[in-house]
C-alpha cells in the first residue's frame, strides 16, 4: 500500500509556489530596509511583525523621504485595513478554535497567503485551520529569511525597481484570477477596479482602495444577499454561472453541496 504522505510536507507543496514567489521580492525588500537605516536584526524584526510586502516598501519608501513617523503610522493604519475584510471572510472556517489559535492565525496573515486558503477552504473538504495555519507559517519563514539575507547583502546587491513592481503586480493579477468562480466574482471585481481608479484619482492615496474595496464588497454582498433570498438554487442563476478558469477552482466546496442536494430531491 501507498504509504500515506506526512501532513507538514503536503501543506508544504500546497505553499511552495507562494514561498518560491517570496524570495526575489523578499531580497528587495530587505535591500530596501537597510538603504533606509535597518540592520538586519531590525529588518527581520519588521518582516515578523509586519508581515507585508507592501506595507514595507512603503514604509522604507517613506523613511528615505524622512517622513514623519506619525505620517507613517497613519498611512499603514488605513492601508492594513484591509485585513480586516480578509478575515472576516475566514471567520466561518475558524469556528471552535480557541482564541490563541485565532490570535495566531490573525497574526500570519498576509495577502497572499489568504488566497491559498481561501482557496483551499472553498474547494477541499478537508482542509483544517490547522493546515491553513501552517502555510501561513511557511510563508512567514520565507519572507523572514529573504528579508534577513537581503539586508545582509545591503548595498552589495542592486535590483531594478521596476522589475519588483512588476513582480508584485503579476503576484496579484494571480491570487485574482484564481478567485474568480462565477460571474458575480468577476463582475464585482471589474467594479471594485473601477472604484479604485475613481477614488485614488479623487483621494490621491491609497485610502481609495480601502473605500472602493468596502463599497465593492457591500454591493457583492447585497446581490448574493438578495439572489439566495429569492432563488432555492442560486447556482442555476446567470450571475453565479461558472467561468471557466484554472481547473483547481471550478468546482467549490458550495458546489459539490449543491449538487449532493440536487441529488437527495431528485
Amino acid at each position: 500500500m501507498k504509504q500515506k504522505e506526512p501532513n507538514w510536507l503536503m501543506v508544504l507543496k500546497v505553499s511552495m509556489p507562494l514561498c518560491l514567489s517570496y524570495i526575489p521580492i523578499g531580497l528587495a525588500c530587505g535591500v530596501l530596509l537597510h538603504a533606509a537605516g535597518f540592520n538586519f536584526l531590525m529588518t527581520l524584526l519588521v518582516s515578523i511583525v509586519v508581515f507585508s510586502g507592501g506595507a514595507q516598501f512603503l514604509i522604507a519608501s517613506l523613511l528615505t523621504i524622512n517622513a514623519p513617523i506619525l505620517s507613517i503610522v497613519v498611512t499603514l493604519f488605513f492601508l492594513e485595513l484591509r485585513y480586516a475584510l480578509l478575515g472576516s471572510s475566514l471567520s466561518k472556517y475558524m469556528k471552535n478554535q480557541p482564541q490563541r489559535f485565532i490570535w495566531l492565525f490573525s497574526v500570519s496573515l498576509n495577502d497572499e497567503n489568504y488566497a491559498i486558503n481561501y482557496l483551499k477552504f472553498n474547494t477541499d473538504k478537508d482542509w483544517t485551520p490547522r493546515q491553513a495555519l501552517m502555510v501561513e507559517h511557511y510563508s512567514l519563514i520565507t519572507w523572514s529569511v529573504s528579508n534577513f539575507i537581503g539586508s545582509l547583502i545591503g548595498s552589495a546587491l542592486t535590483i531594478n525597481l521596476d522589475i519588483v513592481d512588476f513582480a508584485l503586480t503579476a503576484l496579484f493579477l494571480y491570487m485574482i484570477v484564481m478567485q474568480v468562480r462565477n460571474r458575480l466574482t468577476f463582475l464585482i471585481g471589474l467594479l471594485s477596479a473601477v472604484l479604485s481608479i475613481i477614488f485614488i484619482a479623487w483621494t490621491k492615496s491609497t485610502i481609495g482602495i480601502i473605500i472602493s474595496t468596502l463599497l465593492a464588497s457591500f454591493v457583492g454582498f447585497m446581490v448574493e444577499s438578495y439572489i439566495r433570498r429569492h432563488h432555492q438554487h442560486v447556482h442555476h442563476t446567470w450571475l453565479f454561472g461558472k467561468i471557466r478558469g484554472p481547473a483547481i477552482t471550478r468546482k467549490t466546496v458550495e458546489d459539490k453541496d449543491a449538487e449532493e442536494a440536487d441529488e437527495a430531491d431528485s
